[in-house]
């Protein structure tokens, strides 16, 4: 007879909270079917990947006591001994990273960071990425896993080709934070959001760009003269990179970079994987390491050249901080291997300079050109009158004279739409292939006389 139309979005509701009192939480695949003119809920429960999950004994309220469960011929039973010891096996054998994210759905995945990291690595699924099904895609690069009915991303995907991927890893940016001293609270903070490669490569830009020196020391006896930093910049890329690999992004900490005039200290959270310990960081320029705790995101990372893995980081800090006549680095973590601390202590020739100067004068001319946004450049004015028609992508930046790139994309159209100077045609569905873009009325009127 078939379900009452009405009480489906309760029965849904049930199911959710169901899954709540199981931890961790798990939420099955739920969904509405209408079949043989009967409305029915399809509940599909895939195996999770953050076993073993436990449940109460009971529905009661109360009843706060939680049991992994196992099923065992026509009954479910609490696993203990060997069965319990068997499911633990079976959690430790998928690392974080390479689980499957069971709330995110394959749309979460960007298109667009797809298509670029495969350009990026010179991949040949760049040219098919155009072609082929967006599911075969995602499975080809293994970021996707699942049925086809519930196809879902992977923790990794989601790093990395997700816009926000803090809406599943909970504060997983970098937190860069400048002082001009240690006890003062005069500071400036700046937090770097994003797929992980491109929140570390903004936060080693804006690092280059506004905390390193550089002097030029004449050496009487020598035609060269030695140049030095505060802090030599690799040593700053290596050190922040680790702690992107190295990180959990299952606590809900960002990493924390401090810089002092006299010191950069990089913090993230856990420490270091056994059977490393933070005698062994203390004492040794060369750790020698057989687990990882994200195998997949190095993976990444070392496509993009951003890392080289294979235990090479720690010995490259102390190589290039020797090399820039820095002291050697400091590399910390506590008796129970909470955090992990790298500490770059900067050239002496540079320990009482103001950091904050730059920065400020930074924020000045952005609050200047921020005057200046609303007017009308060259290139835009072209891109304006040209879309009074409908025009594609391809054929905006076509008529700009650049290849059709999600970059240039991202640098000439997205801009026009944030500033309501054009919309799209289809607004619903942005990646709709017909997608097309036209001038606004907002736009039309900077055309006859806002700013040309």
């Amino acid at each position: 007879m078939g379900l009452n139309p009405d009480d489906i979005d309760k029965i849904q509701a049930e199911i959710t909270q169901l899954g709540h009192r199981i931890s961790p939480h798990y939420l099955p695949v739920v969904q509405p079917v209408l079949y043989d003119n009967k409305h029915i809920v399809v509940i599909y429960a895939p195996a999770g990947d953050s076993r073993p999950y436990t449940a109460p004994e009971s529905l009661s309220k109360n009843n706060v006591k939680r049991f992994p469960y196992i099923r065992s011929g026509a009954q479910s039973i609490k696993a203990k001994g060997e069965n319990l010891r068997r499911l633990q096996e079976l959690a430790a054998r998928i690392p974080f990273d390479d689980r499957v994210t069971q709330e995110a759905k394959l749309n979460d995945l960007n298109l667009g960071l797809i298509r670029d990291f495969l350009q990026e690595i010179k991949s040949d699924l760049f040219e098919e990425s155009v072609s082929i099904p967006f599911a075969d895609l995602c499975r080809q690069m293994h970021i996707a896993r699942g049925a086809n009915e519930a196809l879902r991303p992977l923790n990794v995907g989601l790093m990395f080709f997700c816009k926000e991927p803090h809406r599943f890893f909970q504060r997983a940016w970098i937190e860069v934070v400048i002082r001009n001293d240690e006890a003062g609270k005069d500071f400036s903070e700046k937090y770097f959001k994003g797929p992980i490669h491109i929140q570390l490569r903004d936060a080693l830009n804006f690092i280059r760009i506004f905390v390193l020196r550089e002097q030029v020391q004449k050496l009487d006896d020598k035609a060269e003269a030695k140049r030095f930093y505060n802090f030599p910049y690799e040593a700053v890329e290596e050190a922040l990179t680790n702690a992107v690999y190295h990180k959990s992004y299952e606590i809900g900490k960002p990493i924390e970079v401090q810089i002092w005039p006299d010191k950069i200290e990089i913090l993230s959270f856990p420490g270091p994987v056994p059977p490393i310990t933070a005698k062994i960081l203390a004492e040794n320029r060369r750790i020698v390491a057989r687990d990882y705790r994200n195998r997949r995101v190095g993976d990444f990372l070392k496509e993009l050249h951003l890392t080289e893995g294979r235990g090479t980081g720690i010995p490259t800090i102390y190589k290039l901080m020797e090399k820039n006549h820095s002291p050697a680095p400091l590399i910390q973590s506590d008796e129970q291997c909470t955090h992990f601390l790298t500490i770059l202590p900067a050239n002496e020739g540079f320990k009482h300079i103001d950091l904050l100067s730059k920065v400020r004068s930074d924020q000045v001319s952005n609050q200047e050109s921020n005057q200046v946004s609303n007017q009308v450049s060259d290139q835009e004015n072209v891109i304006l009158k040209y879309c009074q028609e409908p025009k594609s992508r391809a054929e905006i930046l076509n008529k700009i004279g650049i290849s059709n790139q999600t970059k240039n994309y991202k640098r000439h159209i997205e801009p026009l739409l944030e500033k309501d100077w054009l919309e799209r045609t289809i607004p619903d569905n942005p990646k709709n292939r017909k997608q097309k873009y036209r001038t606004t009325e907002t736009g039309k009127k900077k055309l006859k006389g806002g700013g040309i």
